[in-house]
């Protein structure tokens, strides 16, 4: 067998694993790790092992996920009528809360999105790059109802929720199975969100999210960090900082900072206001 045909095999030995066979990750992001693995083992075994252990964090099943079949059932539910704003909260709230990362989110999100926006403007495109569940904040973050919302994740059945959701609150469903690190979105908007995963893409490989951040075409990239630890017990503002300063270290990006609750905000200004406008194309 030659070294091709063996990564070929043990790639598809992974993907055919029951835990990332029901997910429907892409063969890229598997191929992806598993090739920069064997570079630095330069053993199959110990590739293997390093591929899963990295596999493990980037698909973040310890986080918690909801049933997709049952919320896909309770979204059609919800939209055959015509939800309130109310109604429509309670639910997202809900979904929200499977998953460890946005549900630590829920007691400040009248607070986040506004100290946010209060810095990037009001954006008409966004990017969520690794979004994970948290479309599902639309409703607390007051965009213009033309909004154009693209979100990537490489869960498939996320992925397939979220446009669900899109479609049934009357947007497009923009939501795409996509590894950012290995295919970075080359749409022009105006705020690109990367909400607690910069530290988990730097185990994956170190600094990759600086080489993300030259590959992107918007005029704010909003990256949060948790301030302490999920137990509370270790604070992580020093470690997180300086992880953001060596990720933008030599370049002219502005870079504006505050902290909401638990959540370290780090506002970068990518590109000036006149070049990503003039860019925009008519959507």
């Amino acid at each position: 067998m030659t070294p091709t045909e063996e990564l070929d095999l043990e790639v598809q030995r992974i993907l055919q694993n029951r835990k990332y066979r029901e997910m429907d990750i892409p063969e890229s992001t598997v191929r992806d790790i598993l090739e920069k693995a064997l570079e630095e083992t330069g053993k199959m075994k110990d590739a293997r092992k390093q591929a899963k252990r990295k596999l493990h964090n980037i698909v973040a099943a310890y986080l918690g996920d909801p049933d997709y079949g049952k919320e896909s059932n309770a979204i059609s539910a919800l939209f055959a009528g015509q939800p309130s704003p109310g109604q429509e909260k309670e639910y997202c709230r809900s979904i929200l809360s499977t998953h460890a990362s946005s549900r630590e989110r829920l007691p400040y999100m009248d607070r986040f999105y506004p100290a946010i926006f209060s810095i990037t403007g009001i954006p008409r495109v966004v990017q969520d790059l690794a979004c994970a569940l948290h479309p599902f904040s639309i409703p607390w973050m007051q965009l213009p109802v033309d909004i154009h919302y693209h979100a990537y994740d490489i869960h498939q059945p996320r992925v397939d929720l979220i446009n669900q959701y899109f479609q049934a609150r009357g947007l497009q469903p923009l939501a795409e199975n996509r590894d950012v690190l290995i295919h970075p979105p080359d749409l022009i908007c105006d705020v690109a969100f990367l909400f607690k995963e910069l530290h988990r893409m730097e185990k994956r490989e170190r600094g990759c999210s600086r080489q993300l951040c030259q590959q992107l075409h918007c005029r704010w990239l909003v990256v949060t960090l948790p301030a302490t630890s999920l137990t509370g017990e270790h604070d992580l503002r020093t470690y997180h900082r300086q992880m953001v300063l060596d990720t933008v270290k030599g370049f002219p990006w502005k870079l504006v900072e505050a902290e909401v609750g638990n959540e370290m905000i780090f506002c970068l200004e990518l590109h000036s206001e006149t070049t990503v406008h003039n860019r925009i194309p008519m959507l």
